[in-house]
């Protein structure tokens, strides 16, 4: 038994990307070859970086700048897009106060789009979603490090928060982590961690994720720089963004990402691919020749200081994990093949505009 799960980082309806979903077809905002490959996944999980509301009014937070929030009818948008869950632990969650955020948990599951890392209370908001793919059963689990004000309390919604910056990976989730692990067959944890525009994981990032993993994650699904990292077998440090309205760092060139696909069994993940995209104003397709090779060579060189070697495949990214770790107690090893170093494959038959 194997499921193949579709990833997206950052995915920002909100601002200027609502505006076009007012005057434009909703299809518009991704090609039909990144709908397609998105949706010939077993699963399609992306972090939503904004509330879904009619409702509520920006927060006022020291230091908080930015406030999105889509319209009702962004929860259709992802639906059609073939999205079943959504990470909410993240920074922007609570952008337009509470009730806007239950407000986007209602709508969404209204068009089958679920959610977790987020709710009325700290139990909701810390509450595993169970999926069902593949023939396996996979937990899921979703964490964000900031801001704190947008914790959840016993009495108050909000976000599943952990002070991974100061304290470290919390005991309530490497405890809740083991819970799934001995009853699931996959664990994937969603962390919104460290800050925006960083080309590699920061310190706290690197210490946080092999406590997960050992606590049991099979996979650790990170996100928040805006600017994909590199991989290892069981660690996506930072997926890169999907769609928004932001401005373009020159240099780190976060208009350019990557759409993941993870192939699991229940030993654990066994093939990594990504899918290169660009990120107009608005919108998001697949990358053309010179914007793939921008992608590719910064995602050899990420993944290289990572010990990862993945394989250009003309369309994307890859790597065959020929072993995993059981984490139910096989001592085999955790290894990938060694695949040729990256170069320009045979043309890209998939480009779309």
């Amino acid at each position: 038994m194997a499921v193949t799960i579709a990833l997206a980082g950052d995915t920002m309806l909100g601002r200027r990307v609502a505006d076009v979903l007012a005057h434009r077809p909703p299809r518009q905002l991704f090609s039909p070859a990144v709908r397609g490959t998105a949706r010939a996944a077993d699963l399609f999980l992306l972090n939503l970086e904004c509330c879904v509301s009619a409702r509520g009014g920006p927060v006022d937070l020291p230091g908080k700048t930015f406030h999105f929030r889509a319209p009702p009818c962004a929860a259709g948008v992802l639906a059609d897009l073939g999205v079943d869950a959504v990470f909410l632990a993240n920074n922007h969650a609570l952008d337009h106060g509470p009730e806007a955020l239950l407000d986007t948990r209602t709508l969404l599951a209204g068009t089958g789009v679920r959610t977790v890392g987020a709710g009325a209370t700290l139990e909701k908001a810390r509450a595993p979603l169970v999926l069902e793919a593949g023939g396996l059963r996979i937990g899921l689990v979703a964490v964000t490090d900031h801001p704190a004000e947008f914790a959840a309390d016993t009495d108050r919604p909000g976000v599943a928060y952990a002070d991974l910056w100061r304290e470290g990976v919390p005991t309530w989730l490497t405890a809740t982590i083991h819970t799934l692990r001995s009853h699931m067959d996959l664990v994937l944890v969603s962390v919104h961690w460290g800050p925006n525009m960083t080309a590699r994981p920061v310190p706290h990032v690197r210490r946080a994720a092999p406590v997960l993993t050992e606590a049991g994650a099979d996979l650790v699904i990170g996100h928040s720089a805006h600017v994909f990292h590199g991989f290892t077998r069981d660690v996506l440090f930072d997926l890169g963004d999907f769609i928004d309205d932001y401005a373009v760092h020159p240099a780190l060139r976060n208009d350019l990402g990557l759409l993941w696909l993870v192939t699991c069994d229940q030993h654990g993940v066994r093939r990594t691919e990504a899918v290169p995209i660009a990120l107009e104003h608005c919108r998001t397709r697949l990358a053309d020749p010179e914007e793939y090779d921008w992608i590719a060579t910064r995602l050899t060189a990420a993944c290289a200081a990572m010990g990862t070697d993945v394989t250009d495949e003309g369309d994307r990214l890859s790597v065959t994990w020929t072993r995993t770790v059981h984490k139910r107690g096989s001592t085999d090893a955790a290894s990938h093949e060694g695949h040729r170093a990256p170069t320009r494959g045979t043309p890209f038959t998939a480009r779309d505009s």
